[in-house]
């Protein structure tokens, strides 16, 4: 049994800015995504961060990545500090993975801040202690269950999220054109608000940047960080990003875009689901 996921619903965890708040009261996310290799994917999930209203974004990561995304964002601190969440993995790759570099990660995946859980880093996030969003494509989802011993995915997505979930203890985002949310021992959420242009390189790390501003900000507002809260929060940042998706395809005449157009189109997502409450 699922339950599909609305703009209302999204707009439900979304929280307007009052006069009293400050850039600290909005919510500190930490990102330590990108490499030499994959710079722009720091890039876009700072971007998308920022684009979805956090108070701020403190960026952790090398020379290059960290160079291009002051360049693009140079509000961003590229400073260690406390933060209210994490974001990791995006454009990394564990089969190249500096032995510090897994030291520092697994860390924060043993700290008690909640992490959202990406690409590269998702072969440290079994047996992690903080609460945890993973964010698997398909063929990342197979090599995960694989590891934790679970065999091949069924063909019920739904089951299969659901199944992983219970066997990490974390919140299971499965990405595809039906975005499945499955928390351990509870039924999975749908979501289908995005567009087939979506499918195209890193829109997967504008979807992380998303749902990292999102658990930031709801750790800044005193919410829990429980496994069924932070299902609404990765069910809600899935359908913004999937309806910006829409909202940049149709600004190009309902042509294909790119991730950074989906990005920019993010803030008119976010007053869309709050109008929508």
């Amino acid at each position: 049994m699922t339950r599909s996921w609305t703009a209302a619903d999204a707009g439900r965890v979304l929280r307007r800015p009052t006069a009293s708040d400050d850039k600290y009261s909005r919510g500190v996310l930490g990102v330590r995504t990108g490499s030499d290799a994959y710079p722009g994917a720091a890039v876009l999930g700072v971007e998308a961060a920022w684009r979805t209203g956090v108070g701020m974004v403190r960026y952790v990561g090398p020379e290059r990545p960290t160079s291009l995304v002051l360049a693009r964002r140079p509000e961003t601190v590229a400073a260690e500090g406390r933060v209210q969440a994490w974001l990791i993995g995006s454009g990394t790759d564990a089969s190249t993975r500096p032995a510090h570099e897994t030291e520092a990660l697994r860390g924060i995946l043993h700290d008690t801040d909640p992490v959202v859980v990406d690409a590269g880093a998702l072969d440290l996030a079994a047996d992690a202690t903080a609460p945890r969003i993973l964010t698997p494509h398909e063929r990342e989802h197979a090599r995960l269950r694989s590891a934790l011993g679970l065999g091949h995915p069924p063909d019920d997505r739904a089951a299969a999220a659901r199944e992983t979930a219970d066997a990490t203890g974390a919140v299971l985002l499965l990405k595809g054109s039906t975005t499945i949310v499955a928390a351990p021992g509870a039924a999975a959420i749908e979501v289908s608000a995005g567009t087939p242009w979506l499918a195209t390189a890193g829109t997967g790390d504008v979807l992380a940047g998303v749902i990292g501003a999102l658990v930031a900000s709801a750790v800044a507002d005193g919410r829990a960080t429980d496994a069924a809260s932070l299902a609404g929060l990765a069910a809600s940042g899935a359908w913004l990003h999937g309806h910006a998706g829409r909202l940049a395809s149709a600004d190009r005449g309902g042509g294909p875009v790119t991730a950074l157009d989906v990005a920019e189109a993010l803030a008119r997502a976010v007053a869309d689901a709050l109008d929508a409450v």
